[in-house]
C-alpha cells in the first residue's frame, strides 16, 4: 500500500491488485476515518476525499494503516440479480478464442459470484470483479461506434453492463432489459461499488 498526496484535501491510495482496494474499501466502509467525506475506488487505487477542519492528512494516512484486511469481503451489501439473454454478437467469438462451447460461455459467466470493484467510462457503468479466468479475453481491436444499453460484456478481468448506447470495445455475450442507470431512480445508479451482483439466463 501506498498512500500519496492528492491536493490539499485527498490522499490516493496505491495498490498492485484489485482484491486489495476491495479489502481496504469493505474495511473503511465498517470503520470509516473521522473526516473521510468521500471514497472513490479504482481498478488500482482509493481516493479519499478528507475535510482539513477535522482531520489531516497524516493523520488520515496513519488511519488507513492500521486497517487490518487480507481478503476481500463479499459478503456485505446488496445483491441484485441481472437476466439475460444470452444472444450477443461475441459470443461464437468468445467460444472460439476460450476452446469453449457457447453453453459452457454462458455457464460459466453465469456461475460467477461478481461485486462492483469501481464505476467509470460513462454514468452508471460498473466494472464487476469475479470473472472465470478462463472466460478474460482482451478488448476488441477495433471497438464498434454503437453498442446498444443493456449489453452484458466482458473485457479482460472484469464483466459489466453498457449503462446506455455508446461506443465501446468490449466483448458482447447477450443483453438484459434490467436498466442499471435511470435518471428518474433515486438513486440512479443501480450497481454501486460493494453491489453484489449474479447474472441468470433467460
Amino acid at each position: 500500500m501506498r498512500i500519496l498526496r492528492y491536493g490539499a484535501r485527498a490522499a490516493l491510495v496505491d495498490f498492485d491488485r484489485i482484491e486489495e482496494v476491495l479489502g481496504l474499501q469493505a474495511a473503511i466502509d465498517g470503520e470509516p476515518p473521522d473526516g473521510l467525506v468521500e471514497l472513490v475506488p479504482a481498478a488500482r487505487t482509493i481516493l479519499l476525499r478528507y475535510d482539513p477542519d477535522r482531520t489531516s492528512f497524516e493523520r488520515l494516512c496513519d488511519t488507513v494503516r492500521q486497517y487490518s484486511f487480507t481478503e476481500t469481503d463479499r459478503s456485505g451489501g446488496s445483491e441484485v440479480a441481472v437476466p439475460v439473454t444470452y444472444d450477443g454478437e461475441d459470443l461464437a467469438h468468445v467460444a472460439a478464442e476460450t476452446g469453449f462451447s457457447e453453453r459452457e460461455v454462458i455457464a460459466r459467466h453465469t456461475a460467477g459470484a461478481y461485486t462492483v470493484a469501481f464505476c467509470g467510462f460513462a454514468p452508471g457503468f460498473g466494472y464487476l470483479t469475479g470473472l472465470d479466468p478462463a472466460l478474460r479475453l482482451p478488448r476488441r481491436r477495433t471497438p464498434r461506434t454503437r453498442v446498444p444499453a443493456g449489453s452484458v460484456a466482458i473485457a479482460d478481468e472484469y464483466t459489466a453492463i453498457y449503462p446506455n448506447e455508446s461506443p465501446g470495445g468490449w466483448q458482447l455475450l447477450g443483453h438484459t432489459s434490467l436498466a442499471v442507470w435511470d435518471v428518474d431512480r433515486d438513486p440512479p445508479q443501480l450497481l454501486a461499488p460493494g453491489t453484489r451482483v449474479r447474472f441468470h439466463e433467460v
